[in-house]
């Protein structure tokens, strides 16, 4: 009969353990799993923020346009809802939207070269730019266009309205090296603002969630 409660001890001792382990695996398994940007990401963003935008001049037109490469695993409807948030927090306008189609467009209109020590531009004084830009999708990738570009630059007189293409033409066929160098300086200073928005575009498009593990 002395036997019993030491074999009840034995069990409860048991018992205990099991729930310990039990427990600590638990703990285990809620970890997060955090992902670390690939190479080819941090290759591509680095060509995106040391190449140029390209300029396009096609007839009376004049544009920008890049095809950009994401991540094998981002697909079209993903790069459609990142596009769209991105852009509603830089206050742009939307136009239209639609996602089987894969097609967005925004206007906006940007005060710019008001930090010389942001724009880092000598000579180019405060102005004002419209613009609009398209973002086509596909899996994997997307394109950008900013086009319908216009330039409003203070005068003693008002604003006076510039378009990509006229300040293109006055940069490469100005009448006098003063007026080429003006020019020149101005797309510099929409290019810069450019390079950076499409950078932070790509790097919105790229973010890719904390994983959860649905184990508890």
């Amino acid at each position: 009969m002395k036997t019993k409660p030491m074999r009840t001890l034995v069990l409860l001792f048991v018992f205990a353990l099991v729930t310990d382990t039990t427990f600590a695996q638990e703990g285990q398994v809620r970890a997060y799993q955090v992902d670390h940007p690939s190479q080819a990401k941090l290759d591509n963003l680095q060509k995106l923020q040391t190449e140029p935008v390209k300029l396009i001049v096609d007839g009376n037109n004049a544009y920008y346009q890049r095809v950009v490469k994401v991540d094998t695993n981002i697909m079209l409807s993903s790069i459609y809802v990142r596009s769209l948030q991105f852009m509603a927090s830089k206050n742009f306008t939307q136009t239209y939207g639609y996602e089987e189609e894969g097609k967005l467009i925004f206007t906006t209109t940007q005060d710019l070269n008001e930090n010389d020590a942001f724009n880092d531009n000598e000579g180019v004084d405060p102005y004002t730019v419209q613009f609009a830009i398209t973002i086509d999708m596909k899996n994997r990738r997307y394109r950008y266009t900013i086009h319908n570009v216009v330039f409003y630059r203070p005068t003693e007189s008002g604003n006076r309205r510039v378009t990509l293409f006229d300040m293109y033409q006055k940069e490469t066929q100005g009448d006098s090296r003063r007026i080429s160098k003006d020019a020149k300086k101005l797309i510099d200073s929409f290019e810069k603002y450019v390079t950076g928005l499409t950078n932070e575009l790509y790097e919105n498009i790229e973010q890719k969630a904390i994983i959860h593990n649905t184990k508890f």
